[in-house]
């Protein structure tokens, strides 16, 4: 007589439902006559939520050890604000944050629009003032063959106004990490919190 077992994970926590059809059809599952094990796309590929770290000091938040199977990465904006009005920049990195090759445009929408284009990194549009505090998400997508692009859209608090972005980067190989700074590298972060989540 055959048998069926039915085990938890390595913790005893793991759970293996088998629900019944929708329909008073019957239904077969036919196992392979195989060792093996089974695997979902989630657990392959799972939504990762990183450390958020707070953006109180340097001039630079870095977030290193991204996964290799990594395919789109998200970069959250929370009240964050530095002491001068440099436009904000996200940078991915193989080994170290690579700072050419970048094509896009961000823009501020106010009463008018502005819009200029980045080089050196995804660019948020700042440019207002001192302690303007900056909430939203940037994500970035790869195409294939190590081209990423990016799409985000940015808020300011007690201001009227948004910061719509938008580039592509080609690699140099797989991205292993995710920089935060400013166009002129000197202005240092004064309030909030940034984190990533990637897929």
């Amino acid at each position: 007589m055959s048998k069926v077992a039915i085990t938890g994970n390595a913790s005893g926590a793991g759970v293996f439902t088998i629900a019944s059809p929708n329909s008073a059809t019957d239904r077969t599952l036919t196992l392979p006559d195989e060792t093996g094990t089974v695997v979902t796309t989630a657990s392959l590929y799972p939504l990762t939520s990183g450390t958020a770290v707070a953006s109180t000091s340097g001039t630079a938040i870095d977030f290193t050890g991204i996964p290799s199977w990594v395919k789109r990465v998200t970069v959250l904006f929370n009240a964050v604000s530095t002491n001068g009005a440099s436009d904000y920049l996200v940078q991915l990195g193989v080994g170290s944050p690579t700072t050419t090759g970048y094509l896009g445009s961000s823009s501020v929408i106010t009463t008018g629009v502005g819009t200029r284009n980045f080089t050196t990194g995804f660019g948020i549009y700042n440019n207002i003032a001192a302690g303007t505090v900056f909430n939203g998400s940037m994500t970035i997508t790869t195409m294939g063959a190590n081209l990423w692009v990016s799409s985000g859209v940015f808020g300011m608090n007690g201001s009227v106004g948004t910061m719509p972005t938008g580039g592509s980067v080609t690699l140099s190989g797989t991205p292993d990490r995710i920089r935060i700074t400013t166009v002129n590298g000197t202005d240092t972060f004064d309030a909030g919190s940034i984190n990533i989540m990637y897929e």
